[in-house]
């Protein structure tokens, strides 16, 4: 059975209090960040304990491109989203095509070190948030749909679920939710007309979403990702979402309104989240772990649709794949990078 809490470790290999709190009932995922990567091999390595602990686990990874890639020593290093937004404006069908090989590419990567998914891609304007930027595709939303179901539809040839990130929309607010509050005073019909789209018309490709840690104060005073309006009667009922939601990181500043660490899981899983993640903080995951110990497990069969397509082979210190396809992409990538 899959648990409600997503959590991390702080080294290249299990501790064994790592060990134990795999063993737990509740604990449902992994994270893994760039402290944990040395090599291609000792991340095979290591997903591969993981599972001898808790078979069922589920190991994630923020893999985007750009400034946000944990797994970089003997990995392709992906362009930003927004560069092909930008070469979308001149050349679209190319940009397409690279939309797609980047997804593909990302995701059979991540697959092959025994990764299930990676949080990609994010589907925020690429507006006034700095925290976000060129981590967006695109300014609007007419440029991120084509792109980003581009990526998407990559990502699924390679075997990989898809989770869409902020919803409804973190473009369009300037602070960053790592470190502070980020409140939106926009109206729902602004939000929903410039922000939501893009998760809306992509929504038949997503097989997760993350909430933003945004409070959008003129809809509900809860930051989204607690928020049982934004989560069950928009993306449930009105929107007939029948996908994962994961809660953004815990541990972020602008989740401290719920309170301490349980409060906030707490929170989290009964607005409507099925899993929950506390990541850099081992003393709060704990704490969340000991808040939920009473709660149902979540939602099992929308868990197992994230399953990876591991596949079972040997990786060295630098990845290397017997796949003509990957040789071919590798450089196409490779080429556009170094195009600017």
């Amino acid at each position: 059975m899959i648990g409600a809490l997503m959590l991390d470790i702080a080294g290249t290999e299990l501790t064994q209090e790592d060990i134990e709190l795999l063993q737990a009932p509740q604990v449902g995922g992994m994270i893994l960040f760039a402290r944990n990567i040395e090599s291609p091999q000792q991340v095979r390595a290591l997903t591969d304990h993981m599972r001898q602990i808790r078979p069922e686990i589920l190991i994630a990874v923020d893999q985007e491109g750009g400034r946000v890639q944990r797994l970089r020593q003997g990995f392709t290093l992906l362009p930003a989203m927004g560069r092909l937004g930008e070469r979308y404006l001149s050349n679209p069908q190319q940009a397409l095509e690279l939309a797609e090989q980047c997804g593909w590419l990302m995701a059979i990567e991540v697959l092959a070190v025994g990764i299930d998914f990676s949080f990609a891609p994010v589907l925020d304007l690429n507006d006034v948030s700095d925290v976000i930027g060129d981590r967006g595709f695109a300014k609007n939303m007419q440029d991120i749909v084509p792109l980003a179901d581009a990526f998407m539809r990559g990502m699924k040839k390679a075997g990989m679920a898809t989770t869409g990130k902020h919803f409804p929309g973190h473009g369009s607010v300037k602070a960053d939710s790592h470190v502070a509050a980020a409140i939106d005073s926009r109206s729902y019909q602004e939000i929903y007309d410039k922000d939501m789209q893009s998760f809306i018309q992509l929504m038949p490709q997503l097989d997760a979403l993350m909430p933003a840690h945004v409070i959008y104060d003129q809809v509900d005073l809860n930051p989204a990702g607690f928020s049982p309006f934004w989560l069950q009667k928009i993306l449930r009922q009105q929107l007939k979402f029948d996908g994962v939601l994961f809660s953004d990181d815990l541990s972020m500043q602008a989740a401290c309104v719920a309170g301490g660490a349980d409060a906030r899981i707490q929170a989290a899983l009964t607005a409507g989240c099925d899993m929950g993640l506390v990541c850099n903080d081992r003393a709060a995951a704990c704490t969340a772990l000991d808040g939920i110990q009473t709660l149902a497990l979540p939602n099992q069969q929308r868990l197992e649709r994230m399953r990876g397509k591991i596949p079972n082979i040997q990786v060295g210190t630098t990845l290397t794949l017997d796949d003509e396809n990957w040789h071919s992409v590798r450089k196409v990538i490779e080429e556009f990078k170094n195009s600017f």
